[in-house]
């Protein structure tokens, strides 16, 4: 497959040495009659057609030039032209995930320290770092709200008296495999403002440390409202969600059956569908 995108003229890159590269990363760039534009995705999911439907995910296609000066420095990194791993807005595994997510942590525990609402919500295939769910614990003992939406592996446990209070943790099993990877930190952007992340990045040392991942920004709010309400019904779901306990054990939720998240985001999705035709 690779040396036939060479034979086509690709230029075919293998990877970084002791590095898996996970991101899910596109560039154009475009001679445009104002100058070069660069147009720029950055996914949850894989480029695969098949697993396109039945996995859950989302992505951010923007011309933001700052995004698109990070992937070009990004893919600079990856092909071996570049050794610059400072970003504008992203953050990128091995190099600056890891401490800023423990900078936006810490800021939502200087908030609620401060007698201000605080809160964050992350939504991922896997926690497993030790370092990110000691900073979570912390968090909660500072008083600081913690929604996890899990699918898979959880090292943390919630609800332990002194130590985990303000945690919650539910995972969504059903007609397709929660893929994506959401993340809000109710003050990140500014006391009451937001700060949302998607990427490819769980919360694994294999994701901080030694793969290629890359987490954006969303900053515009409309596509923040598409995030929010994902996060929304993912929480308010009482059909396929099961929540941890502090002994470790997972609890079907069966509040009524009132609220099935993939069934709910179809319906969302098809409600915007009708109003645009």
């Amino acid at each position: 497959w690779a040396r036939s995108l060479e034979r086509a003229g690709c230029h075919v890159v293998y990877g970084l040495v002791g590095l898996k590269t996970h991101c899910k990363l596109a560039m154009v760039v475009r001679d445009e009659p104002d100058g070069i534009r660069r147009y720029t995705h950055i996914g949850t999911g894989n480029y695969n057609s098949k697993t396109a439907r039945t996995y859950e995910d989302v992505g951010l296609l923007t011309a933001d030039p700052d995004i698109g000066a990070d992937l070009s420095q990004l893919f600079n990194y990856l092909t071996g032209y570049s050794r610059d791993v400072h970003y504008r807005k992203l953050l990128v595994s091995p190099h600056t995930t890891r401490a800023g997510f423990q900078r936006l942590i810490e800021r939502e525990v200087r908030t609620a320290e401060s007698g201000a609402p605080a809160g964050i919500t992350l939504k991922m295939n896997s926690l497993v770092d030790q370092a990110t769910i000691d900073a979570l614990y912390r968090a909660s003992q500072a008083g600081v709200e913690i929604d996890l939406i899990v699918r898979g592996t959880c090292c943390l446990v919630p609800g332990v008296a002194g130590v985990s209070d303000h945690i919650r943790v539910r995972s969504i099993v059903g007609r397709y495999l929660e893929h994506s990877r959401i993340y809000r930190f109710a003050n990140g952007a500014g006391p009451g403002r937001p700060h949302f992340l998607i990427g490819s990045a769980d919360l694994m040392p294999r994701n901080l440390d030694r793969r290629v991942e890359a987490l954006v920004p969303v900053l515009e709010p409309e596509l923040q409202a598409r995030l929010q309400e994902i996060l929304d019904v993912d929480l308010a779901d009482d059909v396929l969600a099961w929540e941890l306990g502090p002994d470790g054990r997972w609890e079907h939720v069966a509040a009524g059956g009132t609220v099935d998240t993939h069934l709910r985001l179809q319906e969302l999705a098809q409600q915007r569908l009708r109003r645009r035709g």
